[in-house]
């Protein structure tokens, strides 16, 4: 049985506005939908852990960072467009568990 990698995804927002909750919303989405049992994510509300912004360098919110698997990737803006969100993380669309595209 082959091991697919786990994603280790952190998503920063700014409380409960439209925006943040829509973000979360799309993020969680994508990955119940691409990455079934392989991922862990993380929503640091900036709101309520400021010094987060800094020790993480980020510069925008939202901003999803993918952690793991390697490199380090960071997606900044609206969460919406589900195509950039699938290709920022690297997983091909229509795929159930995708490996990073080479």
């Amino acid at each position: 049985m082959i091991q697919l990698e786990k994603y280790r995804l952190r998503l920063y927002v700014t409380g409960l506005t439209p925006r943040s909750t829509r973000a979360i919303e799309v993020v969680r989405e994508i990955c119940e939908r691409h990455l079934t049992g392989q991922y862990d994510l993380e929503i640091i509300d900036v709101y309520q852990q400021p010094s987060r912004i800094g020790t993480d360098q980020i510069v925008a919110i939202p901003t999803l960072v993918r952690e793991e698997p390697g490199p380090r990737r960071f997606i900044i803006g609206d969460m919406s467009d589900r195509a950039r969100l699938l290709a920022g993380l690297g997983i091909q669309a229509g795929s159930q568990a995708s490996h990073e595209a080479t």
